[in-house]
């Protein structure tokens, strides 16, 4: 591996130009004259957009890398579409919200820390690279949450759900780690450090978001560095 994209994989992952195909069950056939995005849970009032709604909302580029839990990695990722933030921005947030369930077609889910989503980088993309994303990747709108592994960034999303208590989506539920991060190699959910310390999710989340920051951090100093 190059010596400059050290930085950039994390372990056990390999480089790819490719965009894998990976999913369980069919493509759902979307039909965007009936599409929407509802917006519900710990909120003051539901909202509902339909597609045209949804893609009249302010628009954003941004560049990322991707790290699918099978072990691959693909740099330099270019996304377009809605941020999360702006996404929420549309409802008022109840102060106990702390997760969010993404809900997308055919009953798929999948769970997050509020906070992992309101990153400057975390949005509802239906581009990739310039060109609309195919229905095997998403279409037509697919969460992109890029510093966790890639299962967190649900396709063919329908909708978001703020929770108080955290909900294992259908990956995790089957044996995936409930928080996914790459460089902690945090694939599947016998990490030791939430089966032997008796940590709620909660606690754990905090746990592990603390050291996330700071190794995050140390990359980031040694990348500026040369190092």
């Amino acid at each position: 591996m190059n010596p400059n994209l050290k930085d950039r994989v994390p372990p056990g992952q390999f480089l790819t130009e490719q965009w894998p195909v990976l999913h369980a069950g069919t493509v759902p056939r979307v039909n965007l004259d009936t599409w929407d995005f509802r917006i519900f849970g710990l909120v003051d009032e539901e909202k509902t957009l339909t597609y045209q709604e949804f893609m009249n909302l302010p628009q954003t580029k941004s560049q990322s890398d991707i790290h699918c839990v099978t072990t691959w990695s693909r740099l330099d990722n270019v996304w377009e579409g809605v941020l999360f933030r702006d996404v929420m921005s549309l409802v008022r947030v109840k102060l106990q919200a702390k997760f969010v369930v993404v809900h997308a077609e055919e009953g798929w889910t999948t769970n997050l820390p509020l906070e992992d989503l309101l990153y400057d980088n975390v949005l509802f993309a239906h581009k990739h690279d310039g060109q609309t994303i195919s229905p095997n990747h998403g279409w037509p709108l697919r969460l992109v949450v890029p510093h966790l592994y890639f299962w967190k960034s649900a396709k063919w999303v329908r909708g978001i759900e703020f929770r108080e208590e955290d909900q294992a989506g259908f990956w995790e539920e089957r044996g995936y780690h409930l928080y996914a991060d790459p460089w902690l190699e945090q694939r599947y959910r016998d990490d030791p450090e939430w089966e032997e310390t008796g940590l709620n999710t909660e606690e754990y989340y905090k746990t592990i978001k603390a050291r996330v920051r700071k190794e995050m951090a140390e990359r980031n100093k040694n990348q500026s560095t040369g190092k």
